[in-house]
C-alpha cells in the first residue's frame, strides 16, 4: 500500500490524503460514515483517473482511516471543515465532487461555500441530513434520554462493530441541516440510488432531487443495488456518471 500525505488543517486535525495530478476539472471523492479512502469506490475511481489523465483525490476525515483524532471526537461540521480545508489545500481549479452516503452531505455543504470551485456533483446513495431525519428519528425514547444524558449510544451497524453515536454528532448535525432550504447547484448533477438500500430510504434520494436547483440534474434508481452500490456495473454506472457531467 502506498503511504498517503498529510494535510494538517487550521484547527489542528491531520488529514491523510492520495492525490493523482491530472487535467482537470478535478474529481474529488467523499466517503461516508465510519469509512475510509481505501473503499471500493474510491479505488475504482482512482483507477479510472490514472486511465484519463484526469486530477483525482481520495482523504480521509479525521477519526476515520489514516488521519488523526477519535471517530467519537467527530461530527458533520468538522468533517466538512476538513474537507473543505484539503481540497483548497491540494486541488486547483473547478472540482467535480463525489459524494457517497453522508460525503453527500458534505458535499452539499462545501457546494455552498466553495461557489465556483465547483463544477458538479454525483451522488451516490447520498444522505443529507442522516442524524436527524433517520436516527434521531428512529431513537426511542429511553434511548434519546441515555443519549442526552451520557452523551454517547451504540447503534448496530451491518457493517462490524456497533456505532457510537455522540449527542455532538446529533447536536451538530442539526446545525448543518441541507433540506430544509433550496440548495444551489448551477452545474451538472447525477444521483444514484439503489432500491434495496437499507441505510438510506430512496425517499431520501428523491427529496434530494426536490431540494436542488438547477438545469441538469438527473436521478438514477437501480433495482437490486444496496447501499454499498459497490458491485462491477455500479462502478461503471458511477464513472459513466462523472464522465457525463465532466463533458
Amino acid at each position: 500500500m502506498v503511504e498517503p500525505s498529510f494535510h494538517d488543517t487550521a484547527a489542528g486535525r491531520r488529514i491523510a490524503y492520495h492525490k493523482t495530478e491530472g487535467k482537470g476539472p478535478g474529481v474529488v471523492f467523499l466517503g461516508g460514515f465510519k469509512s475510509d479512502m481505501e473503499g471500493t469506490k474510491a479505488l475504482a475511481l482512482e483507477a479510472w483517473a490514472k486511465q484519463a489523465g484526469r486530477s483525482f483525490l481520495r482523504f480521509d476525515y479525521s477519526g476515520h482511516g489514516q488521519s488523526s483524532g477519535a471517530f467519537t471526537d467527530g461530527c458533520i461540521g468538522e468533517w466538512a471543515e476538513d474537507a473543505r480545508s484539503v481540497i483548497e489545500a491540494v486541488t486547483k481549479g473547478p472540482q467535480v465532487l463525489v459524494g457517497s452516503s453522508m460525503g453527500g452531505w458534505i458535499s452539499a455543504l462545501l457546494i455552498r461555500e466553495l461557489g465556483k470551485k465547483c463544477a458538479g456533483f454525483v451522488g451516490v446513495a447520498a444522505a443529507p441530513d442522516f442524524t436527524e431525519d433517520s436516527m434521531w428519528r428512529d431513537l426511542n425514547e429511553i434511548e434519546r434520554a441515555k443519549l442526552k444524558r451520557e452523551g454517547q449510544i451504540f447503534l448496530p451497524s451491518d457493517y462490524g462493530d456497533p456505532y457510537p453515536i455522540t449527542r455532538k454528532l446529533i447536536e451538530d448535525g442539526r446545525r448543518n441541516l441541507v433540506l430544509r432550504e433550496p440548495l444551489q447547484m448551477p452545474f451538472p448533477v447525477r444521483l444514484l440510488q439503489g432500491t434495496a438500500d437499507a441505510d438510506v430510504e430512496r425517499q431520501v434520494a428523491l427529496n434530494l432531487l426536490d431540494n436542488i436547483r438547477g438545469d441538469d440534474v438527473r436521478l438514477t434508481f437501480v433495482k437490486g443495488a444496496d447501499h454499498r452500490f459497490s458491485d462491477e456495473a455500479c462502478l461503471a454506472l458511477l464513472i459513466q456518471s462523472v464522465e457525463e457531467v465532466l463533458a
